[in-house]
């Protein structure tokens, strides 16, 4: 099973829809936004996708976030979550963990991140830590493709 991973989009409607052309592409089962979404219209480019979504710090409207999730079916998960996934444990929050949750490391499987723009893909404690990166104006505009079986991570450029 294979899940995307995106975060910091920042309103950054093309790189969005490359980003959800890619997905369907690589035949992901879902697609988990680790917060910078921005403002709540820009869900709506991810039309077509199943999407799990955690809040940024530049996420604006709450209230209106959660309301667009529930009318296109996606899964809003408030400021963190964990879930389970192929016999694996998942936390997702947008800062870094290694700041801002350092218990969370060696507890589950996989940490996916953001905030920081900056991909990575890193083992500390037994837990995989992945950010994808960012679409912020000096970003690199990646994605990442989480590959749970083979527990590898493929970086995309947009």
């Amino acid at each position: 099973m294979k899940i995307g991973i995106i975060s910091d989009t920042h309103d950054n409607v093309d790189n969005i829809l490359k980003a959800v052309s890619v997905f369907k592409q690589e035949g992901v089962s879902y697609v988990v936004h680790c917060g910078d979404i921005v403002a709540p219209a820009t869900l709506k480019h991810f039309k077509g996708i199943r999407l799990k979504l955690v809040l940024g710090n530049c996420d604006g409207d709450i209230q209106m976030i959660k309301k667009v999730c529930e009318e296109m079916s996606f899964e809003f998960l408030g400021t963190y979550s964990e879930f389970s996934e192929s016999g694996k444990t998942f936390f997702v929050m947008h800062k870094p963990p290694d700041e801002y949750a350092p218990e969370k490391i060696g507890s589950y499987d996989y940490i996916l991140h953001g905030h920081t723009h900056k991909k990575r893909d890193e083992h500390i404690k037994g837990t995989h830590i992945i950010n994808p990166g960012a679409h912020y104006w000096h970003s690199e505009g990646t994605i990442a493709i989480l590959d749970i079986p083979e527990d590898k991570v493929k970086f995309v450029k947009l």
